[in-house]
């Protein structure tokens, strides 16, 4: 079973670290932008090209961070509770909020985006009429990704109910703990001294 659940985070991971690198075509768009305005030649198109290559990585990039563990939550108190009691909370929010949230994004975001591409939509924003409808494409790709991920999470939240401790998953970044700081300071600062 954990060798499914790694599977799917690096199906995850893969998504989220390939349109990462939209980033770098975002920063030479914004770049490119600034410094045509600054010439006096602005464009009409870089405003809406970054909107949609933003909106893009950050659909792109739920499932890679949700196979982290790195969505948003009230880590305070949460770390406070034995994994038993974690799992199940997560377990209850999946199924409350999560799945369903998701489900529908799926859903409206296949009949969004088919709308869209009927009609070839195109960006009313400024005048560059660029063409949305590629966009709006991604809207349930990344849905059907996060479902994947969620399922995993589903499945590692039932292990850890019935283990007691959560199961393995791939790890990119840790997240430094202000003491395991200043345990490393502390560290070196003594290597310094006995120098």
């Amino acid at each position: 079973m954990n060798s499914l659940l790694l599977t799917i985070d690096r199906i995850s991971a893969v998504a989220g670290k390939v349109f990462a690198w939209l980033i770098v075509l975002l920063t030479a768009i914004v770049g490119y932008d600034v410094i045509m305005r600054k010439l006096g030649a602005p464009t009409h198109w870089a405003f809406d090209l970054s909107l949609m290559v933003y909106a893009v990585l950050f659909m792109m990039a739920g499932a890679y961070t949700l196979s982290r563990n790195g969505h948003v939550r009230a880590d305070l108190l949460y770390r406070t509770l034995a994994p038993r009691t974690q799992a199940t909370l997560d377990l209850l929010l999946y199924f409350a909020f999560f799945l369903p949230g998701i489900a529908a994004l799926v859903y409206a975001g296949w009949e969004f985006a088919g709308k869209s591409l009927s009609i070839r939509e195109a960006s009313s924003v400024t005048g560059s009429g660029l063409p949305v409808y590629p966009v709006k494409m991604f809207i349930p790709v990344a849905g059907l990704l996060l479902l994947m991920q969620a399922f995993a999470e589903i499945a590692r939240a039932l292990i850890c109910i019935r283990t007691g401790r959560w199961p393995e998953r791939l790890h990119d970044v840790e997240e430094a703990d202000v003491e395991q700081l200043k345990a490393i300071v502390q560290a070196a600062e003594v290597k310094g001294v006995t120098k």
